[in-house]
């Protein structure tokens, strides 16, 4: 990914003038042979065509913004709605009697006590604890398991997943996978979301709450609908045929009457930072177990009794006894802290690293995500952040940052 950053680098300095015309013409062809090894959604042409900025991400080229600013875009999900392309993002299902012990040997999440048609936050471990990925799954059935995995753990979630399915069906098991790479993923958020969605469906969206799943017609299109997203805000997750993605969109965008708007993944990321939502590779990585990264809550009860998942002895443990370090909310003066800011005490000493970082467009201030060394994690907590050679006042302070709207029974 940097390689693919440093050649578009490269070749716009190139353009500059800094170098001769034929090393200018290696430079850009660098550039255009490092683009052209980028995947791109069904939606790639109607991104270009509606302004999109696109980016290197994951292996994807993903619009980053449109016409407007990141600011705007964050500000207009929360006010009226926000529509993402997150078809760079991996479905898969699982089917057969034993799919739901299968998983459960890799997750933490309770699957046998979901509903028919409900979800949960999930993480995948290793033998340490630490977490591999984390996912939404859904039990359709007692035999039929959807989840989505994130775009930049695809190769490894699913050579993961592969390898113990295939060990489990060698020991007498027999559960089936498909990955879902002939559908595209779209994620509705805001305010107006059910609104608009409820024009393009027969089905009664009040009926569905937060995390619940149903295959239903959307515009005439075969659809899996979960509500819901990474935003804080109330929303769907839509997968929909590929060939009927655009279409799709284009049905969303009108129904609300230009409220919605197309979203980039800089927005999501300002979205996700004030809902205090982890991001992998960032917030969440090989060696963080959900303990660590306060998502116990994610650990089913069962689970926490039985065990039974990679890393169960690691983590249960520190159910027991409490981890070394936890993740924290913060807030800050100065420049906005990023990504392995270091945190030190009023004395200087190091205590705990920025996992994620930025200025809020609603709150208007700098807040963060890190990890701290535990007793040192309780909201009110006062210590310093260094952000270019300089410290800077920082307090830890619950999350959300911004009040959640998930839409859960009354």
């Amino acid at each position: 990914m940097r390689g693919l950053l440093a050649c578009a680098t490269l070749a716009r300095r190139a353009g500059a003038g800094a170098a001769s015309a034929p090393a200018r013409r290696h430079l850009a062809g660098a550039a255009e042979a490092a683009e052209a090894e980028l995947k791109k959604t069904a939606l790639y042409d109607f991104h270009v065509g509606n302004g999109g900025k696109m980016v290197p991400f994951a292996g994807w080229s993903m619009p980053i913004q449109y016409k407007d600013s990141i600011m705007d875009s964050t500000l207009n999900c929360r006010t009226n709605g926000s529509l993402f392309d997150v078809s760079h993002m991996c479905g898969l299902s699982l089917h057969g009697r034993q799919a739901i012990p299968f998983l459960e040997s890799l997750v933490v999440a309770d699957v046998a006590a979901l509903k028919d048609g409900t979800g949960t936050l999930t993480v995948f471990t290793n033998e340490r604890g630490g977490a591999i990925d984390d996912s939404v799954v859904t039990k359709v059935t007692d035999q039929h398991i959807y989840l989505v995995v994130n775009a930049g753990c695809r190769d490894k979630d699913l050579a993961h997943i592969g390898k113990h399915l295939e060990a489990f069906n060698k020991k007498g098991g027999d559960v089936k996978w498909h990955i879902h790479d002939e559908r595209s993923l779209l994620a509705l958020q805001g305010p107006l979301a059910a609104p608009t969605l409820q024009l393009l469906t027969k089905e009664d969206l009040s009926k569905l709450y937060f995390s619940d799943f149903k295959m239903i017609d959307i515009n005439g299109y075969a659809c899996y609908l979960t509500r819901t997203g990474y935003t804080g805000e109330d929303g769907f997750e839509i997968s929909v045929p590929s060939e009927n993605a655009v279409d799709l969109a284009k049905a969303l965008l009108e129904k609300s009457e230009g409220k919605v708007r197309l979203t980039g993944l800089g927005a999501r990321d300002s979205l996700r930072l004030e809902a205090g939502l982890c991001l992998y590779g960032n917030d969440m990585e090989q060696h963080i177990t959900p303990v660590e990264a306060g998502l116990s809550w994610a650990i089913g009860k069962r689970r926490k009794a039985e065990g039974g998942f990679l890393g169960a002895d690691v983590i249960l443990k520190q159910l027991q006894e409490g981890p070394k370090i936890r993740r924290v909310g913060l807030i800050s003066q100065g420049p906005p802290p990023r990504s392995h800011s270091e945190i030190v005490s009023n004395s200087g000493e190091n205590i705990g690293e920025v996992t994620s970082g930025g200025f809020s467009p609603c709150l208007k201030k700098n807040i963060a995500m890190g990890y701290v060394k535990s007793g040192l994690h309780k909201a009110g907590t006062e210590f310093k952040v260094v952000v270019r050679g300089k410290t800077y006042d920082t307090v830890v302070t619950k999350m959300p940052f911004v009040p959640t709207k998930y839409y859960k029974p009354s």
